[in-house]
């Protein structure tokens, strides 16, 4: 049986241990994976950095509403999802046109539109070139479509007339 001094000791360590495990961004469940609270913007506060970085957007319903899911909106999107398409028009130097943001109808999950992380971008031969060019192919996502990882982590998946991207981060802005 342990003294107090040595079980004190052993819980103090394990609790050590557990803590860095366990820390955002640190240890076995950190990294570009795990969901971190972060800055929601506003349609507009988005559409504004879109429009000073030359990227353009478009809606199959022409509207904005985040609950029309023919609608393209930007409500609730997460700041480094927005930075990161700004990075992607900068590193690029493509034509850069959003055809999906965060209203409804897309896929659910931690990771999804509606929660912020992900983009619909048009597809164009610039585009395209550059991410087979440029990232790592990672395979096939569960419904077939192929998958490269930029090198900041972020996912690029070709749904075949547009780019489905998943934003941990802002790309390296």
């Amino acid at each position: 049986m342990l003294t107090r001094p040595r079980l004190r000791s052993a819980l103090t360590a394990l609790a050590l241990v557990l803590g860095v495990l366990f820390a955002p961004g640190v240890g076995v469940l950190g990294g570009a994976t795990e969901a971190h609270a972060v800055t929601k913007l506003t349609h507009s506060q988005a559409t504004s950095r879109f429009s000073s970085s030359g990227i353009t957007w478009s809606s199959s319903g022409g509207c904005s509403n985040r609950n029309v899911s023919t609608c393209t909106s930007f409500d609730q999107l997460n700041l480094p999802s927005a930075q990161g398409a700004q990075t992607l028009k900068s590193a690029t130097g493509c034509a850069l046109n959003i055809t999906g943001g965060t209203e409804t109808g897309h896929a659910s999950g931690t990771y999804s539109h509606w929660n912020g992380y992900k983009l619909d971008f048009g597809k164009s031969t610039c585009l395209t070139n550059y991410v087979k060019g440029v990232f790592s192919y990672i395979g096939l996502r569960g419904d077939g479509a192929p998958q490269y990882k930029s090198g900041s982590g972020n996912i690029y998946a070709d749904e075949g007339n547009h780019w489905d991207v998943t934003y941990y981060n802002c790309g390296g802005c």
